[in-house]
């Protein structure tokens, strides 16, 4: 049986440049106001420790991305953070976000990752359901602080 994501054509390769609008866009979906020079900025940057992946529809174009980067700290090591998943509403539950989330877990293991971590805001109900079918297990629940400098 094919899948509806199959049905588009839909396609995964990492970011180019070019994408750096549609990406800047579609964080907007996720309410975040992402200045277009980030976003490009992010994509120039991109190496064996960061990268960030975009789901192509033909004749359409990017409808989604994910960002992906190796973690290594004093307390956790082998692993790689999911740092942003998007698609865009219209093709939401088509299967591209879990074509994402593959690329993503390829890329890890290719840099002999054990394990894939990500944050998801309390609120985001669907996105949690979304990781628990692909397998991911909720670790706890924190707070997080921030302070502007």
């Amino acid at each position: 049986m094919r899948s509806p994501s199959s049905e588009l054509g839909t396609s995964v390769r990492e970011a180019l440049g070019t994408d750096a609008q549609r990406i800047a866009v579609l964080a907007g979906q996720l309410g975040y106001g992402v200045p277009l020079s980030h976003v490009e900025r992010q994509i120039a940057r991109m190496d064996d420790a960061h990268t960030v992946f975009v789901a192509v529809v033909p004749r359409v174009g990017v409808v989604g991305w994910i960002g992906v980067a190796l973690h290594e700290s004093i307390t956790d090591s082998g692993r790689a953070d999911i740092e942003g998943l998007v698609v865009e509403h219209e093709y939401r539950g088509n299967g591209i976000g879990q074509l994402l989330v593959a690329a993503a877990e390829d890329w890890a293991r290719r840099r002999n990752c054990t394990s894939m971590r990500l944050v998801s805001n309390v609120v985001r109900e669907r996105a949690h359901d979304f990781y628990k079918r692909l397998g991911y297990d909720v670790l706890k629940t924190q707070h997080a602080f921030k302070k502007s400098l």
